[in-house]
């Protein structure tokens, strides 16, 4: 009882995930967490030495990123454990900050800038300057409560679409070309180890991360300024 009462809106707003998760309304929620993906890989390869050929996006929730150089085994395993740590991050800052907006901004344009320097293909652009605008617009001119909702929305889809994605592409369909069947091409071992090896890590980064910062609420009172500890 005590943690509906503390967390009644974050699990209000999973549960409206879960019930239109199949729908059209969450796929853009989805692709963003497709370009956390592909950007999380871009990252590990250009901090490891390496650096960023192109990042593509389709809309039916795949992508991918063409890299050089860098460590190969930090920059496939970034991909979905990456996503989920931005996820998780954002989440975090709207929880427990107030610089919610600032946050949001600071995506939007560094959004606007991956796309300028990496999106060639048509989708791809148009959804990360949407994207990208959309966010500087928000951070721009709606409330920090709204930026908060919005950070809100964007931590909790990576939470359930991360492990899922992670099981669907790696255990489930161990066959297909995923970023575990790769790694396990390049360094050995099955695709299901590396597959159930990122699903537990997912799964404890979730738990470590709602146990130590949930707090006893994370409510936010819509009718006053955001205030937080």
């Amino acid at each position: 009882m005590q943690i509906l009462k503390g967390h009644w809106q974050l699990i209000l707003i999973t549960a409206v995930m879960f019930l239109f998760w199949n729908t059209i309304l969450v796929v853009p929620l989805k692709i963003l967490i497709v370009y956390l993906h592909e950007l999380s890989h871009a990252l590990a390869a250009i901090l490891t030495g390496g650096s960023v050929e192109e990042i593509s996006l389709s809309p039916w929730q795949g992508g991918h990123a063409i890299t050089r150089g860098g460590s190969r085994f930090l920059t496939l395993t970034a991909g979905y454990l990456g996503s989920l740590a931005i996820g998780m991050a954002l989440l975090m800052i709207a929880l427990k900050t107030n610089a919610d907006r600032i946050v949001l901004g600071l995506l939007g344009a560094f959004t606007l800038l991956v796309a300028l320097l990496y999106i060639r293909d048509l989708f791809a652009l148009a959804f990360c300057i949407g994207t990208g605008v959309a966010m500087l617009a928000a951070a721009r001119f709606l409330s920090v409560t709204v930026n908060d909702l919005i950070l809100r929305v964007i931590g909790l889809t990576s939470i359930l679409y991360v492990p899922f994605d992670i099981f669907d592409d790696t255990i489930r369909r161990s066959g297909a070309r995923s970023d575990a069947y790769m790694l396990a091409e390049e360094f050995g071992g099955p695709t299901i180890f590396w597959g159930a090896l990122w699903l537990l890590a997912s799964l404890a980064i979730i738990y470590l991360c709602l146990r130590h910062g949930l707090g006893k609420s994370s409510n936010v009172d819509f009718g006053k300024r955001v205030q937080k500890s």
